[in-house]
């Protein structure tokens, strides 16, 4: 089979996985591109910022603290607990990362909640690589989510909008993101946990400082009473559900 064939043939059935995936990305990454166009930032700004960060909902978040004029450690705090999230589930798939060789970093800085889904569930065919239908399916899903952000910037710029509202698209990721936890989770402890800290310090600290003391409570709260939540058996039977998957 000819290089452009095989990689046709990968491509091909990547596309395929991720088609669900580009119908959600697409239209937030044009939500994303109005929002920082309507920010002061170019499409190219837009085009960078997820090419370079490629955060999901942390970049929504990052087009009100550029505005704010937020310094470099709050930002940085703030991803590590929006985004911190990614070091745990990602945990299962170190190894079959680490034997990709050269796509080994991307396929790290790459794995997002929806690819990692996809992941999980791909059915690799007969006669394809594991590793190859694996880098297709990233590389695809982080393309759908530039091509938005810069449709969302270049529209933003050319075309009159009243962009109102538009931010809201941030917080119905966010309620979707709680509700498959919500269904996919035996405790709901972290949520309510969540519910409970982000009121308690919104209302001590007002809208404008009470995010970082709230994320910092629920992390040290969740570390504390992990082994009582049933979090270490969740791993457990995610590691096994790895394994089997492996072996068939």
């Amino acid at each position: 089979m000819e290089a452009a064939e095989y990689k046709r043939k990968y491509i091909g059935f990547a596309f395929k996985q991720t088609i669900p995936v580009m119908l959600g990305y697409i239209f937030l990454g044009i939500a994303f591109g109005l929002l920082l166009q309507n920010a002061g930032y170019s499409f190219v700004w837009a085009f960078l910022a997820s090419v370079v960060i490629y955060a999901g909902s942390m970049q929504f978040v990052l087009v009100s603290l550029l505005a704010a004029g937020a310094g470099l450690l709050h930002t940085a705090v703030m991803t590590l607990f929006i985004n911190g999230r990614h070091i745990f589930y990602g945990l299962s798939y170190v190894e079959k990362y680490k034997k990709m060789g050269k796509a080994y970093p991307y396929m790290v800085f790459s794995l997002t909640d929806e690819t990692y889904s996809v992941l999980c569930s791909v059915k690799i065919p007969e006669g394809m690589e594991e590793k190859k239908v694996f880098f297709w399916i990233s590389l695809l899903d982080q393309c759908y989510w530039i091509t938005g952000s810069v449709i969302g910037a270049l529209a933003g710029s050319h075309i009159p909008f009243n962009s109102k509202g538009i931010d809201f698209s941030m917080t119905a990721l966010f309620v979707v993101i709680v509700v498959e936890q919500w269904q996919g989770q035996k405790s709901h402890f972290p949520a309510l946990l969540g519910a409970v800290c982000g009121i308690a310090w919104l209302l001590i600290l007002g809208p404008d400082q009470f995010i970082l003391p709230a994320l910092c409570s629920c992390m040290v709260v969740l570390l504390l009473a992990r082994r009582y939540m049933g979090l270490e058996d969740e791993t457990k039977e995610v590691a096994g559900n790895t394994e089997e998957r492996e072996v068939g």
